[in-house]
């Protein structure tokens, strides 16, 4: 039986908080010269989980209201941030926030907007904006093409996750489905060192991805190690993504 989405991560917390990138400043950069973000701005993060890309905003000076259905995810999340006091928790679902009519300046979403209901999360997430506010969805998405180690893990990822996630043209397809023609689209360069243990753990935070106790998972593992056998340098190899940025004003 398959998991709910909201329940889908919960017991793959401990390796999502530890080896999952962060978003590049390229994101800050854009949302300020083209949306007109500014320190004073009230950020929604719908699907908030561990507070990777709250923490973005939060190191701007921005108010972060993250929400997160996922009580594990949750809790992770307030700790990651417990330093920031412009942080507030919140558990609540991108088809029912529980924030107010107009109370926020931008709507965001990491790594989580391809889990939410289609029909009735868009008109929530307008009602929670201001007007003019926008909606800024963003995903990192690994290039697999960019080098041989990467050409080696599409091939891992094809063995072994089933119901992988889609490729960039197929993201961008359902994003415009989503939120309409007038959406901007801008891609930056990304990249994430890793040791092993990251690696490992990195791909172990995959909601797709074979656990212990699965017949897969051993020898997904066993390919891994020889595949960080054959790239790494020093110890480590780079993991390149392509940050996918797409925001709409409303």
């Amino acid at each position: 039986m398959s998991l709910h989405p909201t329940q889908r991560f919960s017991n793959r917390v401990e390796n999502y908080v530890k080896y999952r990138p962060s978003y590049p400043t390229a994101v800050l950069n854009c949302l300020r010269d083209e949306c007109g973000l500014v320190e004073t701005a009230v950020i929604a993060d719908i699907g908030s989980g561990t507070g990777i890309l709250a923490r973005l905003f939060l190191q701007n000076g921005n108010r972060v209201l993250g929400v997160e259905p996922n009580k594990e995810m949750r809790e992770a999340g307030e700790t990651f941030l417990a330093e920031f006091p412009h942080f507030t928790s919140i558990n609540g679902t991108a088809e029912a926030t529980t924030l107010p009519d107009a109370s926020v300046d931008f709507v965001t979403a990491g790594q989580a907007a391809h889990w939410f209901d289609r029909e009735t999360s868009l008109p929530e997430l307008r009602r929670i904006l201001r007007p003019g506010g926008f909606v800024v969805l963003v995903w990192n998405t690994m290039d697999f093409d960019a080098s041989p180690f990467m050409q080696g893990y599409a091939q891992l990822y094809q063995r072994y996750l089933s119901n992988k996630p889609e490729r960039n043209d197929e993201l961008r397809g359902n994003v415009l489905a989503y939120l309409g023609e007038e959406t901007q689209q801008r891609t930056f360069p990304h990249e994430w060192p890793y040791d092993l243990a990251g690696l490992t753990g990195g791909l172990l935070s995959s909601s797709y991805a074979p656990l212990v106790g699965d017949p897969r998972h051993e020898p997904m593992l066993a390919e891994l190690r020889d595949l960080f056998a054959a790239n790494e340098v020093d110890g480590r190899i780079h993991v390149l993504y392509t940050t996918e940025l797409y925001y709409r004003q409303w």
